[in-house]
């Protein structure tokens, strides 16, 4: 039971600080805007995302929130990283930045499958 918890904080915590942390303190710098400029978003799309992005992290690191909002953050995620792949692919076609969304994807995958395994026991 205590590598499960410490599996399952270490990968949440990795979200956090990749997709709650990180855009939070980085999403109005110029590099940011240009970032999603580049892959053809709308600035207030970028905006959009990062406010659910720290909604989505607060949803999984909060031990008290109701389940099945859980379960909706995590299907956010991981639409979220899918797209990103998709939207890398489609702009600067197959290479090392189209795949990490992918990795923090796994990352995400360890977090729920923990997340169940402490549920049941």
């Amino acid at each position: 039971m205590k590598k499960q918890k410490i599996l399952f904080w270490t990968a949440t915590l990795l979200i956090a600080l990749f997709e709650g942390l990180m855009p939070a303190l980085t999403s109005q710098t110029e590099l940011a805007k240009e970032g999603i400029r580049h892959l053809g978003y709308p600035q207030y799309f970028g905006n959009a995302l990062v406010i659910f992005k720290i909604l989505g992290v607060i949803i999984l690191v909060v031990p008290k929130i109701p389940s099945r909002l859980k379960e909706w953050a995590y299907a956010g995620f991981t639409f979220n990283f899918i797209f990103a792949m998709i939207s890398h692919a489609a702009v600067d076609g197959w290479n090392l930045q189209t795949f990490f969304p992918l990795f923090i994807l796994f990352i995400l995958g360890v977090s729920y499958f923990y997340y169940h395994k402490l549920k049941q026991g």
